[in-house]
């Protein structure tokens, strides 16, 4: 089995690579290495799974560069492509547009058209719970039609689903879209809230607290994540026979297409969150209370039904476990 995994240098990308390398896979990774946050932490994990295995080798493409992916496609002869690279963030989507055009709708498009010439058996592909927007019905479900982003990330990871579901029509290509809910853990990225607050309490520094306190996050921890993105890579999509297109289910499609939430079913209210890490740390955070940013959301919840009926995957770490463990992991990483 040979595998590629886009944004190998990312978060997740190292985490699923990590462990399909430990199952004996062969891992190709593709990343650009760019400078949205700090490339020492992203060559860190690189060389964390260099160390591990002499079957990972990365591939340093930026996702626009057709002829790149095209040639990593062409070498690699891939079974399956977990791809997990784009251009993240929600607020930084409205400073840097084009960035987000670039990695997440030219890019993608790039790892389309490699699946389709190269007989990839399915692509797993990263979407977002930012694509809920407006959306304010809870949990979170994917029968629910998601029309109103209100960031141009989201934009972007509405309009992957879009094209995935255009390939596996044309093409036939099995594919299949998880809807990420707030990942955290060890390695984690230093533009999100657990990384941001632990360092801001660890070194005595305010932390912004938007919306003056009043947002909940489902907090998902990376080791369950990464269970249930392998678990899903397993599971290649077909027709749905009992799709209807007078009533169409957004999750699913009479091409070989599926669309699941990967979360953990269970919100955690920001003053609560910054309670745990206060709590771990043994230190009182300063908090410095803002009002709501544009492009954010009050309130993020997945429904992981669909996911559980598939696979059997149910998350099992506590926010208690999981920030302790990335707590340390912090600690240890930067000498804290």
């Amino acid at each position: 089995m040979r595998v590629l995994v886009t944004g190998a240098a990312g978060f997740i990308g190292m985490h699923v690579a990590q462990r399909l390398l430990a199952e004996g896979v062969q891992v190709v990774g593709l990343d650009n290495l760019n400078d949205y946050y700090d490339v020492a932490l992203k060559n860190a994990r690189v060389a964390e799974l260099e160390q591990q295995s002499g079957d990972f080798y990365l591939a340093r493409i930026d996702l626009a560069d057709a002829s790149g992916v095209e040639a990593v496609f062409r070498d690699g002869r891939f079974d399956r492509v977990i791809h997990l690279a784009a251009q993240a963030g929600v607020r930084y989507s409205l400073e840097n547009p084009r960035a987000y055009v670039d990695s997440n709708l030219v890019g993608f498009c790039n790892i389309l058209e490699g699946c389709r010439h190269h007989g990839i058996e399915h692509l797993v592909y990263a979407s977002s719970s930012s694509v809920y927007g407006a959306n304010t019905r809870m949990p979170f479900s994917v029968h629910d039609n998601v029309d109103h982003p209100v960031s141009l990330y989201a934009a972007t990871k509405k309009s992957n689903e879009l094209m995935a579901h255009t390939y596996a029509h044309l093409y036939g290509l099995p594919v299949t879209g998880l809807r990420f809910f707030t990942v955290y853990g060890p390695w984690g990225r230093p533009d999100m809230a657990p990384f941001k607050f632990t360092r801001a309490v660890l070194s005595g520094e305010p932390i912004d607290v938007y919306n003056y306190g009043n947002m909940r996050r489902d907090f998902s921890y990376i080791d369950d994540v990464t269970e249930g993105v392998l678990r899903v890579a397993e599971q290649i999509p077909g027709a749905n026979p009992s799709f209807s297109t007078d009533a169409p289910d957004p999750a699913s499609s009479f091409a070989p297409y599926r669309l699941y939430n990967i979360g953990n079913n269970s919100p955690v209210a920001l003053n609560d969150f910054i309670g745990v890490i206060e709590k771990i740390c043994g230190r009182t955070a300063q908090r410095n209370l803002m009002p709501m940013q544009p492009g954010d959301v009050e309130q993020t919840y997945a429904d992981i039904g669909d996911l559980y009926q598939a696979t059997g995957w149910r998350p099992t770490t506590t926010i208690e476990d999981g920030m302790a463990s990335f707590i340390k992991w912090y600690r240890d990483f930067y000498n804290a």
